[in-house]
This record gives C-alpha cells, structure tokens and sequence, in this order.
C-alpha cells in the first residue's frame, strides 16, 4: 500500500540519479561463477536494467514536488569507437538530449538532468584537460562537474562487482595532477569512497582548496562482508571522520546512498518494504549527523535511483528524508531539499 506523501508542495531538486539501458547487460564470468551467488548489489537493481527518462518522470511525478534533477555518471552510452579517453564523452551527449527532451516541455515544467556530472580519468593528468572541455562542449552548459570513484576494499564481497580501482586513488600524484584543472575550468568534483577510505577524501580536500567536492553518500558506511554487523561499532570512527571533513569549507555532502547493498540495513531488500519511518530511524544517525557537522548549506538530500530501489519506491524515499527533517527550520529545508544543490551544480531552473 502507497504512503501518504509528506509536505507534497516542498520543492526538491533531487542531485543525484542514473540514467541507463542494461537491458542486454551480464555481469564478466569469473572462475567459480557458478557456485557463487549473486552480490545483492545485483539482485537490488534487477528490475532496473531499463532506466531512461520515463522510467525517471515515473519516479519523479509519484507525488512529491520534484523540480530537477542531476545526472551522475553511471558508464552510461559510452561512445563504440574513437580514442578510448574520449569515449567517456558519449555519457554528457547522451544525457544532454535527455536534458533538451525534458526542457522543451513536452513532459510537463519538470526539468530532468538540469546539471550533468560524467566522468573523465583524472589518472590522465594533464592529458585530461582536452576530454573536459570536450564534456563542456558536448554538454549545452549542464556539463558541471566529474565523479571519479575511488571505492576499494582489501576484501571483494564488500564491492562485488564494483570492484574497478586500485587502493589510494585520491592519493596518487597522477591522480591528483588531472584534478588541478577542475578548478580552473570551474569544475566540481563528485566524490565516491568508503567509510575506511574517509582520510583520502579529506587529504584530497585539504590539497586543493579551491575545487569543490561532494561527498557521495554520506561516505558509503559499510555493512557487508568483513564489516557485516559492523555498522554500530564503526560508527564513531565514521562520525569523527565526517566531523574532520567538514573542516574544509570546499566539500559539501549528499546525504542518502544509505539504501545500497554495502551498506546492508535491515531495510535493504526486505519483504515486505520498509516504511519510510523505519527507513528514517535507520539512517537520521548518519543524516542528523552530516547536518550537525556541515549546515544546512552544505547538504543535500540525494535519491540516489535506481541504484536505491533495493530498499524502498522513489516516494518511500523521499518521505524518509522528510520525516528526518521533520524538525528543521523553513530555511533549512530549502537548502536540504532544494537550495544546496541548485548553488552547488549552478544550476538555471
């Protein structure tokens, strides 16, 4: 049975979302494929293996006021051919024409991807900067920043099959040599780690000042494989590495993520669903605290979809968040729901 949509007339810009057709996608065979069950990350997103932009208006018309939106990378549309650095591009294009399809009206004054985040490997360097500005081309001015994920555990059933990159990315000196020109081409920076990789992202925030970060997911706190019921104990480790983070000025914070399989709640593919306010009791440790140590203005709240329907429905979600905020001045909603992410991905709705 559907909830009764809260404060249905509060405007939200939700800033991040996938867009992607999967529908002919098979995670690589690996030896012993066959005895392994499949990671929950899977299984959480099976029936999302379509997720265009009517799945999205689906989504985003199920009751609450969502006024935007922002497009976060996902491997989405690369180009089949060219110079392998460049096909990266072909994510921005692709969800541009999604963006000028929404813009013309035709679907209502909804504005779907009004900013674009895509990807460029920062490992390039110098070398980078000419697939940046091909993103600034490609994207009609809703290009506005990059996500590099730098996820990585020792242990591979925490990841699954997002294990892609090596330890210490934010760390490595060729990384960092390609995330020098965000800033100079006014460029934000989407961050994805987990909760043991927090020191990387707050070293990377101290070394570059000017460039601003968002912090993906609160931080990504881990309940799976060698942290399976973890999440209690690690918390204040966490928590003191948020509150050290929200020392730099220049990073800002996605609250939501906290729906995905690694975090591993007891909501996350629960039969039968979750209500929203079990999903709020769950997560308003990990909110309420990014909200203490940041502001209002410095958070947004995120749906993260369809990566999160492993949890709950679009409007489930969006309800949670509301209870969680329940008690925040008008002021502080607007940012929260709204405000934050229209500065931060310098958005014209």
């Amino acid at each position: 049975m559907a909830e009764e949509i809260l404060d249905p007339d509060l405007p939200i810009v939700d800033p991040h979302h996938h867009l992607w057709d999967r529908r002919n996608y098979a995670p690589p065979a690996t030896a012993g494929a066959a005895e392994t069950p499949e990671h929950p990350f899977i299984t959480a997103i099976a029936d999302a293996r379509r997720y265009l932009l009517d799945e999205l208006i689906a989504d985003t018309s199920s009751g609450h006021n969502v006024r935007a939106t922002v497009f976060v990378e996902c491997g989405a549309m690369y180009k089949a051919e060219g110079p392998a650095d460049f096909r990266c591009i072909g994510e921005t294009e692709f969800v541009n024409g999604v963006a000028a399809m929404s813009a013309s009206g035709t679907y209502g004054d909804f504005r779907a991807c009004a900013g674009i985040v895509s990807k460029a490997d920062l490992l390039l360097g110098d070398s980078v900067k000419p697939v940046l500005e091909a993103h600034v081309r490609a994207g009609g001015g809703r290009f506005k920043g990059i996500r590099n994920s730098a996820s990585f555990d020792q242990d591979k059933a925490v990841l699954g099959p997002l294990n892609r990159v090596e330890e210490g990315l934010y760390l490595s000196d060729q990384f960092r040599s390609g995330f020098k020109h965000l800033a100079h081409m006014g460029l934000s920076f989407d961050a994805w780690l987990l909760e043991p990789q927090l020191p990387d992202v707050i070293s990377l925030a101290r070394a570059f000042p000017e460039t601003t970060i968002v912090l993906d997911h609160v931080g990504t706190p881990l309940g799976r494989g060698d942290y399976e019921g973890m999440l209690p104990a690690r918390f204040g480790v966490w928590r003191d590495n948020i509150r050290e983070l929200a020392k730099s000025p220049n990073v800002v914070v996605k609250l939501g993520g906290l729906a995905m399989a690694f975090c591993n709640f007891p909501s996350f593919l629960a039969e039968p669903r979750a209500p929203s306010l079990q999903l709020a009791t769950e997560w308003a440790p990990y909110i309420g605290t990014c909200i203490e140590a940041f502001g209002a203005e410095r958070c947004m709240f995120e749906s993260n979809f369809p990566v999160d329907m492993g949890t709950c429905d679009y409007a489930t979600l969006w309800n949670a968040f509301k209870h969680i905020a329940k008690g925040a001045g008008a002021a502080e909603k607007t940012a929260l729901f709204s405000g934050t992410a229209t500065k931060v991905y310098r958005l014209e709705i």
